[in-house]
């Protein structure tokens, strides 16, 4: 069913069981329809004109339609109660916790670009705020906060090391935006005044495209400019080291 459907490489953790879903659901929808094709056939037969030449105005007095209907609603919740929403909350709402170090990363999106903000090695961002919003510093970013010091910014390219969970909190600088990484099965949208988490953890080490899955203005196709770098964790200190303070002035996204 892979290969039918056409998914492509799967490079995270989680992956695998969107995947999954994405089959079951499949197999779900073909079930129901062969269901439905068959009832629809047995209606057309079972009051076809020459059966019932003459109309009957009370109709049909069997409640067997009603059955299946009820028995349609009682699966459908099952499979939201004990399927979708567990598997949503496993992907969303469970964030790992500071023992499983986490990589941190502000995902902050515009008319067209990514910006990318990790804490540095003290593990806090700057403090901003909306009242230092400047042509120059559009953000809002508090320069003379300490903490910012050893922030690293980046424009496009998201780096993280690989077998470590990445939290990544999403916002917009302008309009709504969509962040989704297809090898890592990973879609949030980005929406103005909001910071949304998601996670995931990479498996595997490459280079992979970032998208965004919400028309966003006449430039949207220039948001595939983006990437996720996906490095050893040798490479990625190494990175980290390279870059830290390259955020020393950079803006933060919005609270």
């Amino acid at each position: 069913m892979d290969k039918l459907l056409g998914l492509p490489v799967v490079t995270s953790k989680h992956g695998h069981d969107v995947d999954n879903m994405i089959v079951l659901v499949h197999y779900l929808m073909i079930a129901l329809f062969a269901g439905w094709a068959v009832y629809f056939a047995y209606v057309l037969f079972r009051f076809r004109k020459g059966a019932n030449p003459k109309a009957d105005y009370h109709g049909a007095k069997s409640h067997a339609s009603s059955y299946i209907e009820g028995a349609v609603a009682i699966v459908e919740a099952f499979l939201l109660i004990g399927f979708a929403i567990p598997l949503w909350a496993k992907v969303v709402d469970d964030l790992p916790g500071p023992e499983q170090q986490p990589t941190i990363v502000r995902v902050v999106a515009q008319q067209f670009a990514w910006t990318f903000l990790y804490p540095g090695k003290d593990g806090e961002f700057r403090r901003q705020e909306m009242r230092m919003v400047t042509k120059e510093n559009d953000l809002g970013m508090d320069a003379s906060d300490p903490k910012g010091k050893d922030d690293i910014r980046s424009e496009n390219d998201l780096t993280v090391p690989v077998n470590r969970p990445v939290v990544a909190y999403i916002s917009s600088k302008d309009v709504i935006h969509s962040f989704k990484i297809i090898a890592m099965r990973v879609t949030q949208d980005a929406i103005p005044g909001m910071r949304i988490p998601t996670q995931f953890i990479p498996t595997q080490v490459g280079k992979y495209q970032i998208n965004c899955a919400q028309l966003c203005g006449v430039g949207h196709a220039n948001m595939v400019q983006g990437y996720l770098n996906v490095l050893s964790q040798a490479d990625y200190d190494a990175w980290t080291v390279k870059k830290a303070g390259s955020g020393a002035t950079a803006p933060a996204a919005f609270e």
